[in-house]
């Protein structure tokens, strides 16, 4: 019974908070936080992945916020499916959708695990408590961002926060190194020569590099807008 009454509250709060935040601000205020809740979105990242893999090759940071990436699939998409919560604007009349409709569940934040696993992974990499703070402070805006925008409930955002640092944790101490040493075992038999943190002159010169590269580009762009296909497709049916 207590159990219940707790969820039971903070679904009331959650309900609460989403409705005041909602649209909070008018419409510059929804325009910047459009652009601000971007950066959580998963084509970031992969752009990230593919450019410290094909354009300026970075073992170590390849590697770890690749596993930070996956990591999130891994945790996140199953909990979603789990749970099957509806975001606000499936649940209240009372919310405004800012945003192009979502396709995945509300249950945690996608967008908040990105923002702190992959940042806090960067500030870690890199050595600097600058990329941190900036990553802690940004945080905070791209979760009420989500919320404003009428795609998150307060205990998604929660939620998605907590386990990107449980990500980054994983990442850094556990699966990481891991990975990383996997790499560097690959790229000691490799019969290529390997080109570490510089423009790769390959892109100027292998055709068949040129074409992998290529395709793994139109792979990340048409991912970053088949959601925007799917939607189309189901509104043509209703």
């Amino acid at each position: 019974m207590k159990n219940k009454k707790i969820i039971q509250k903070i679904v009331q709060w959650d309900k609460k908070i989403a409705i005041r935040w909602n649209a909070a601000g008018g419409k510059p205020i929804t325009y910047v936080l459009k652009s601000v809740s971007f950066f959580g979105r998963e084509t970031i990242w992969l752009l990230f992945l593919y450019y410290f893999l094909f354009i300026w090759y970075d073992n170590r940071v390849f590697v770890f916020i690749g596993t930070s990436f996956l990591l999130g699939l891994i945790i996140i998409v199953p909990i979603k499916n789990k749970i099957n919560r509806k975001r606000p604007y499936e649940e209240m009349e009372d919310i405004i959708l800012l945003e192009r409709e979502q396709i995945s569940k509300s249950f945690p934040s996608w967008h908040m695990y990105n923002i702190i696993a992959q940042g806090l992974t960067f500030g870690f990499l890199f050595n600097s408590i600058y990329i941190i703070f900036f990553t802690l402070v940004f945080s905070v805006f791209v979760g009420f961002s989500r919320i404003q925008l009428g795609v998150h409930y307060p205990s998604d955002v929660i939620s998605g926060s907590i386990l990107g640092i449980a990500g980054f944790i994983i990442t850094i101490f556990l699966f990481g190194p891991l990975l990383f040493w996997i790499l560097l075992y690959f790229e000691q038999i490799s019969i290529h020569k390997i080109y570490h943190r510089q423009i790769n002159p390959m892109l100027f010169s292998q055709i068949w590099y040129i074409l992998i590269a290529i395709g793994f580009l139109i792979v990340i762009l048409y991912s970053s807008v088949h959601k925007i296909i799917i939607l189309r497709k189901r509104a043509k049916k209703d």
